[in-house]
């Protein structure tokens, strides 16, 4: 199973770039499975119901969510309405939508996506570690393939989880920092992990935003309203090899698409 995952879509250039590149892109590298982390898709913090239905509209297999999940409140009832569209699943009870969903490809093969947050400098949810736990052992045993998002920010949080899942799934793929990194490996139980898969959205930007206004608050630590930067924007995430029959990772790679 060729699986490739997508960084956070920032704003409207990263929504631009995906929707001009998604097809092809499922094309050009044969994949069974596209997925995207859309937590930052409207206007670079945030989902809007617009945007939700606009990325639902994509060739995209399954769409996560992180932090700021609940930034816009429209977004709620599409997360009741729009099965491919997932939120952290460590959210206490009560939260709209889910964080597990077995999917299937067009092959017929099912394959589990499973999206967690992280605690560390983070909101102040259920633990991720117990939550996965719990979440992986009511899955049926005939999924093999499943398919972990961790939006967190700690590197070591990020690492500590992998390994805590090693051997239980296929892959272990970071969001939320939007610098993509370079640590692609396959531990000894066969997941794949990369501690953070990049981002969609302006290359000429701090994280995706404009950058001069991040500089001066730098320089002045006065409140400063973040901007989407403007420019060509690149798609970046990770691709992965997963053996269909026992759920083992063959490959993984750091990836990086065209400008658009």
């Amino acid at each position: 199973m060729s699986v490739l995952f997508l960084g956070d879509v920032v704003g409207r250039p990263g929504r631009k770039a995906l929707a001009e590149q998604a097809r092809n892109l499922r094309r050009d590298l044969e994949l069974d499975v596209l997925m995207a982390n859309v937590e930052n898709a409207s206007g670079g913090i945030g989902l809007n119901a617009k945007a939700a239905r606009e990325l639902l509209a994509l060739p995209l297999d399954v769409l996560t969510g992180g932090n700021h999940t609940w930034k816009h409140k429209d977004v709620f009832p599409v997360f009741q309405e729009a099965p491919r569209l997932l939120r952290p699943a460590n959210y206490p009870a009560g939260a709209p939508g889910t964080g597990l969903r077995v999917f299937e490809t067009a092959g017929g093969v099912p394959y589990a996506v499973l999206n967690l947050l992280g605690r560390t400098y983070m909101d102040a949810v259920d633990c991720p570690f117990q939550t996965a736990r719990t979440l992986l052992d009511s899955l049926p045993a005939d999924v093999a393939v499943r398919i972990v998002d961790f939006h967190a920010e700690a590197t070591s949080e990020k690492k500590g989880m992998a390994y805590f899942l090693d051997g239980r799934v296929s892959a272990v793929l970071g969001t939320h920092t939007h610098v993509q990194t370079n640590d692609a490996r396959i531990l000894p139980g066969g997941t794949a992990a990369l501690t953070d898969v990049g981002m969609c959205g302006p290359v000429h930007s701090v994280i995706g935003m404009d950058a001069q206004g991040i500089v001066n608050r730098f320089l002045t630590r006065l409140p400063v309203r973040f901007e989407v930067a403007k420019g060509p924007a690149r798609l970046e995430g990770a691709l992965c090899a997963i053996d269909e029959s026992t759920g083992r990772a063959l490959s993984i790679r750091p990836w990086q698409g065209g400008l658009s």
